[in-house]
């Protein structure tokens, strides 16, 4: 049988197992008997040797008082008298309970010891209340020679009394508290036993680790480092020339395989150099009918030299094809760059055209004070577009989600921006549901939809407009609603339920409101981008009950900081999401 290198360790290590077991188990032994020991001197004995200090502190106590009763004839000062009733009727008992429950794990001797001393303790007070302090109970009892007479003897036979009882009492407490001293040293000396013991199977340990380290060194470190230069040699491509000797475990049946290995590398790295040269008729004999890479290695002779042939041909024509191919696709990236770079352009110059007829910042802070207008469009250029004009005493506003985004959304606030200015400069039409309707008609013309059943193209829109005289507030709108917060409440006025633009249904007209303002309250009118945005934890939309609690959390906030943390809060739920539409949001406070 093999002494396996597996058996040898195992054995190492076991033996170590078992010491450690051994000094494991009676290490809990002795903590689990010191914890024991300890409890009976916590628990049981410390307690008891105080109680009984206690007890004779009271006697001494009761003594002096006593002491004091007999000798001192004023009862002017009756402090002394009162504590000795108090020992006597109170402290004492109490004492007792607490010693008789304390003495339930005491020996047999040391609770007739106890019981002794409760008797003559007893009987002494009996005496100190019937013989003496009933005696001299009054001032005239002192000057009563008989009566202080005959207290004076029973005084004088308590001092032999009470010195019997202090013996007994210390004789008591020295044998507790030399059971403690007793049941401490018991305990130091399992400790010093398992000390010792624990440094000796530490030193065990160290020398039965050196021995398993040097007997791991010498049967496995070394040969298999050997093992491994030779494998890292051949995984360089170097054939060791190193031949390593058997030996009767599992290094040596490695030993063996890679010797047997090597060779093989041997006679294959000849064959190649054989058949690299271009003589196909080279021989190689594999190692047995098994051998995979042996016979792969015939194949690929036979598969190399039928090859051969038409290989440099092959090679000719894809070169020629290959450098065809290349020309064609760098005249095709340079096509590609130069209308990338036109459309590009195009769209830039179309964003500057539909950033110029936005309203200006200054012009809006001039008709429209305390707003803020948040605007972040998808693409380069957007389809969502606000709109601001003063006409006569009123000022008229309007957030636009046209159809789509980017270029086709673009040109369609284009037109919707253009109809809005027509009607403005051109009609007498004042309400915002007239404008709206009006801008409808005018959407539908632009677009030939009335003649196109396929025509969906339109826009949702919201348009107020504000007499900052009386605070009158009208408006209208198409599918999104308009928000005012008063009073730290939000209410919602609803939107017709169709678009500018085509709509497959009746045509009706839409509905104007009318909304008395009170200074103090926030008006915001919104496109749909804001509350479709994915993002978040789990990559939802941010809903509209989202948008509408941060619109309260921030109406009370200057306007600029409402309009960073709008942006701030997107940015953060965004992430790493790309934008889904344009965002338009305007705020205005009365």
């Amino acid at each position: 049988m093999k002494f396996t290198i597996g058996r040898r360790i195992g054995l190492g290590f076991a033996t170590l197992i078992v010491l450690t077991s051994i000094a494991f188990i009676l290490t809990v032994f002795t903590l689990r008997d010191s914890k024991t020991k300890t409890e009976v001197v916590v628990d049981q004995v410390t307690p008891s040797v105080s109680a009984l200090k206690e007890l004779n502190l009271l006697l001494q106590r009761s003594h002096t008082n006593l002491s004091k009763w007999f000798y001192n004839k004023s009862f002017n000062d009756i402090d002394f008298r009162d504590e000795l009733k108090n020992i006597i009727s109170k402290e004492y008992p109490t004492k007792k309970e607490k010693l008789v429950t304390l003495s339930k794990s005491w020996s047999p001797e040391e609770q007739s010891q106890l019981k002794n001393i409760f008797s003559r303790i007893e009987t002494l007070f009996k005496v100190y209340k019937n013989e003496i302090m009933e005696q001299l109970n009054s001032t005239e009892s002192y000057e009563d020679a008989n009566i202080y007479y005959l207290a004076r003897l029973p005084y004088e036979d308590s001092e032999m009394s009470i010195k019997t009882i202090y013996k007994n009492l210390n004789t008591l407490i020295k044998q507790k508290q030399d059971h403690a001293d007793k049941v401490i040293e018991q305990m130091f000396t399992s400790f010093n036993f398992l000390k010792r013991f624990v440094q000796l199977l530490g030193i065990a340990l160290i020398i039965g680790g050196i021995f398993v380290a040097l007997l791991t060194t010498k049967s496995i470190t070394i040969p298999i480092i050997k093992l491994k230069n030779i494998l890292q040699t051949m995984s360089l491509g170097i054939v060791p020339q190193e031949i390593i000797r058997s030996r009767n475990d599992e290094i040596g049946d490695m030993s063996t395989a890679l010797n047997e290995l090597v060779q093989s590398v041997k006679e294959t790295t000849n064959f190649a150099k054989e058949t690299g040269n271009g003589n196909f008729n080279a021989e190689f004999k594999p190692l047995s009918k098994d051998d995979t890479l042996g016979h792969a290695l015939l194949l690929m002779r036979d598969n190399l030299a039928e090859n051969e042939r038409s290989l440099e041909q092959k090679v000719v024509e894809r070169t020629e094809e290959v450098v065809r191919q290349k020309e064609e696709i760098e005249i095709k990236n340079t096509e590609l760059e130069n209308l990338y770079k036109q459309v590009t352009d195009s769209i830039h110059y179309a964003k500057r055209i539909q950033e110029a007829i936005l309203p200006a910042q200054d012009y809006i802070n001039d008709v429209l004070p305390n707003n803020f207008v948040y605007y972040v469009p998808k693409d380069i250029v957007s389809g969502d577009f606000y709109w601001v004009v003063k006409k006569q005493n009123i000022v008229y506003f309007a957030a636009v989600d046209c159809t789509g985004h980017g270029v086709p959304g673009a040109f369609m606030s284009l037109v919707g921006h253009n109809i809005l200015k027509d009607i403005i400069n051109n009609t007498n039409l004042s309400k915002p549901a007239e404008i709206m309707n009006a801008l409808r008609d005018g959407v539908i013309k632009a677009l030939h939809a009335e003649n196109n059943q396929d025509t969906k193209d339109g826009m949702d829109m919201t348009m107020c407009c504000i007499n900052f005289e009386t605070l009158e507030l009208q408006y209208a709108a198409a599918f999104n609603p308009l928000y005012i917060i008063r009073n730290n409440e939000l209410k919602q006025y609803d939107a017709n339920k169709f678009p500018i633009g085509k709509f497959l249904g009746e045509k009706q007209p839409f509905t104007n409101h009318v909304i008395q303002l009170q200074k103090g309250d926030q008006l915001y009118l919104f496109s749909d981008g804001y509350a479709d945005q994915f993002g978040g934890p789990r990559g939802k939309k941010f809903m509209v009950g989202n948008f509408r609690k941060i619109l309260l959390s921030i109406s009370s906030l200057p306007i600029n900081e409402q309009k960073n943390i709008l942006h701030n809060t997107l940015v953060e739920w965004q992430g790493s999401q790309e934008q889904v539409d344009d965002v338009l949001v305007m705020g205005l406070k009365i």
